[in-house]
Formats: structure tokens, C-alpha cells, sequence
């Protein structure tokens, strides 16, 4: 972890995610932080069970329709260990707006059913959080993300830590060294084609939680 202050404008995101560092609280104040060991997927290497194939078919996936629903829902306060506030939020949709953060949607009949949110930068795509209002919703993101990944040779999708569920779905832990060098392949591909629109300006969000 580096333990200084994170400048969270455009630029400055894309130079530390580039390098491998990622914003999170400390103290109530943001810092870059860079694990050892750090948590990835292979996009070709995600685990899909029975089940979890029977859910894909339950959801349509759409992408970049409702970043600002998206990020919104990950940042609910009422969940546990919540961390993305007000200042996070504006940043990562400005993030957005330049085309360099997308939202990975499952829907269903009754509307956003979960997702995801993320950093993507050439075959690189950190995921930042992920949210469900039905089952399998935000795995069935995941496995999505994966597909879209798995279209670039020396793709990797950086989930900053494991945790047993990630693991289930096929997440690992690798070192820094590793990681550096898994990085430097992934920056240096193509962005997968579904990820290459900068998306269209939208109206300010307004946060429902003030």
C-alpha cells in the first residue's frame, strides 16, 4: 500500500491502475493500494457450474446502460464493509464518461437484476464491485466480463483480493512480481471490441441515499 493521498481525476486513475494500484479508504481517506499477493482471473479459467449456466439464460446482459444505477447500487451504504462514497462515485463515472470504466448489467423482466463495474484499459479490467437483487445476478455479470475478456489473447481481470467466493468462481492469488508481468501483457493488448465505445454523456446522478 502506498499511504499518501489519491488524486482520483481521470489521468491520475489510469497512471496508478497502469501501475498497478487501486483507491481505497483508509481513515476515511483515500489511498493507492497495491496487494501482495493480489487476487486475478484468467477469463479462460472461470469456473461456470450447472447452475450457474441455468441463471445465464434467466438474464440479458447489457453493457454501459445504467453505469450510474450500477455504481450506485455498489455503493449502497446499508452494505458491509461499503467504502464507495460521493467523491469515489463522481470520479469513476467521470472515469466512464472517457470511456475508460464500464458496467457489466444482467436484467431481467423486472429491470437491473446486478452487475458490475470496473476499470478497462487495453486486455486489463480491474474489477471495482459487484451487486445482486436476484440470485446469480452479479455471477452471471462476472461470467459475462469473462467472455468479453477471453476475446484478447493475454487478458486478465484483477479482482485486488481473493476471498472463498471469488475462489469458487475460479479467482487465485498470484505475487506482485507476477502481477506486474501478468499486467504488462495485458496493457500492452487491444481493448476487447465491446468495450471500445466511449460512452454518450448522461444527465448528473442523483444519489437517492443524499
Amino acid at each position: 500500500m502506498l499511504r499518501v493521498p489519491a488524486d482520483l481525476s481521470v489521468d491520475c486513475l489510469l497512471s496508478a491502475y497502469s501501475a498497478g494500484y487501486f483507491p481505497m479508504p483508509v481513515r476515511r481517506r483515500i489511498a493507492w493500494f497495491s496487494p501482495n499477493p493480489r487476487g486475478v482471473f484468467i477469463p479462460d479459467h472461470l469456473r461456470v457450474t450447472r447452475s450457474l449456466r441455468r441463471s445465464i439464460r434467466r438474464y440479458d446482459i447489457r453493457i454501459d446502460t445504467a453505469f450510474a444505477d450500477v455504481i450506485s447500487a455498489c455503493g449502497d451504504p446499508a452494505r458491509p464493509m461499503g467504502w464507495i462514497n460521493r467523491a469515489v462515485i463522481d470520479a469513476f463515472t467521470a472515469l466512464h464518461h472517457a470511456g475508460h470504466a464500464h458496467s457489466i448489467e444482467a436484467w431481467d423482466d423486472e429491470g437491473l437484476a446486478g452487475g458490475l463495474y470496473g476499470v478497462s484499459i487495453g486486455g486489463f479490467f480491474a474489477g471495482e464491485s459487484m451487486f445482486h437483487r436476484r440470485p446469480d445476478a452479479s455471477k452471471v455479470a462476472l461470467v459475462a466480463l469473462g467472455d468479453i475478456m477471453k476475446s484478447v489473447p493475454g487478458s486478465v481481470i484483477d479482482t485486488q483480493w481473493t476471498t472463498d467466493h471469488l475462489v469458487t468462481l475460479g479467482a487465485f492469488d498470484v505475487t506482485r512480481n507476477d502481477y506486474a508481468q501478468l499486467l504488462e501483457l495485458a496493457l500492452a493488448q487491444p481493448k476487447p471490441a465491446a468495450l471500445q465505445h466511449v460512452p454518450a454523456p448522461t444527465p448528473p446522478h442523483k444519489d437517492p441515499h443524499g
